[in-house]
């Protein structure tokens, strides 16, 4: 039988909730298209003194996409351990230190990220967008700036002025294997993750859209569960779509399906997210759409131990595999 190609692109935390469901099926075949504008955390600091990509989610997907037998896996629980101590190594993931190192010995991000793929037993391919080295900007509604995908993503410099537009600096192009992956997609998701600075910075690359809107595949969509504060406060279903389309620009046309979550936990949780100002997304998607809506429950049980709500990787890929 030919597997199905599908291409999951954004970063961080929402792509590898998707890969993980997404692996259970042996019948796709998996790639992952990463952003790589991150400046903050571990990935800012390595890039800061090594002038490396940023390396942290390209390790997510690594991780979510690991094959390593039950009895292996201590080294996937390695490649995340994170130091708590130590004035060096204090907040750095081993992971992104191990990337760094495969980088220099290897000699070329795709080459390490290649090796790492080996080593972890990776099943289907992660892929950074782009190999240049580029930063991430932002433009609010009074014309102001911000410079750095971590100040925009933790917003302290007028939380309450909205995005305008991103754009990248310098401009990037695409990596050649992210475009030939996309070209072949039989699928391709984007989302759920954060909005300004995990997605769009993907659909910012030359040559992404583009590849995008010439593959097979169709897009699905899938919506935040929560609004961010300085990114998309008080954002609807509706706000979401508008904004992916405006990225995804000639591409549009392809998006044929948003997912969107309508049941979440209350009490203790949602108490928790009222402190960062974040709220649950609303929707607002009726009418005649041009797309399909997919409504259902698509949160994890259970609260985790960061108190944050998550898309369940299982609930999410069933629905996906339904799309193909």
């Amino acid at each position: 039988m030919t597997k199905k190609h599908v291409v999951v692109i954004g970063g961080g935390t929402g792509t590898y909730q998707v890969l993980v469901g997404l692996k259970q099926y042996p019948q796709l075949e998996l790639s992952a298209v990463v952003a790589m504008s991150d400046s903050g955390g571990s990935s800012g600091r390595l890039r800061s003194e090594f002038g490396m990509l940023p390396p942290g989610d390209i390790r997510r997907a690594l991780l979510a996409l690991s094959s390593l037998p039950i009895r292996e896996k201590t080294l996937e629980r390695l490649f995340d351990f994170r130091f708590k101590n130590g004035k060096e190594l204090r907040g750095h993931s081993l992971g992104n230190i191990f990337l760094a190192a495969l980088t220099q010995i290897t000699g070329s991000p795709e080459k390490a990220i290649a090796e790492a793929e080996r080593i972890l037993a990776v099943s289907g391919r992660v892929l950074p967008v782009t190999l240049d080295n580029t930063h991430l900007c932002a433009v609010l509604a009074d014309g102001s700036r911000i410079f750095g995908e971590t100040r925009i993503d933790i917003r302290e410099e007028k939380p309450k002025v909205p995005i305008k537009k991103v754009y990248l600096r310098p401009k990037a192009r695409v990596f050649p294997q992210a475009r030939d992956a996309i070209l072949k997609a039989d699928l391709i998701v984007l989302g759920p993750g954060d909005l300004y600075t995990s997605i769009i910075p993907n659909l910012l690359v030359s040559g992404v859209t583009d590849a995008i809107a010439k593959s097979r595949g169709k897009i699905i969509f899938v919506v935040n569960l929560m609004t961010k504060h300085g990114e998309t406060d008080n954002f609807t279903t509706s706000e979401f779509v508008e904004e992916i389309k405006c990225y995804l620009d000639g591409a549009a046309r392809k998006l044929a399906c948003v997912i969107v979550n309508n049941s979440l936990p209350k009490g203790k949780i949602l108490s928790w997210y009222k402190r960062f100002k974040a709220q649950p997304v609303k929707d607002n998607l009726n009418g005649t759409l041009s797309f399909q809506t997919l409504r259902g429950n698509f949160v994890a049980n259970g609260i985790n131990s960061t108190h944050l709500i998550r898309h369940s990787p299982q609930k999410l890929a069933k629905a996906l595999i339904k799309l193909i």
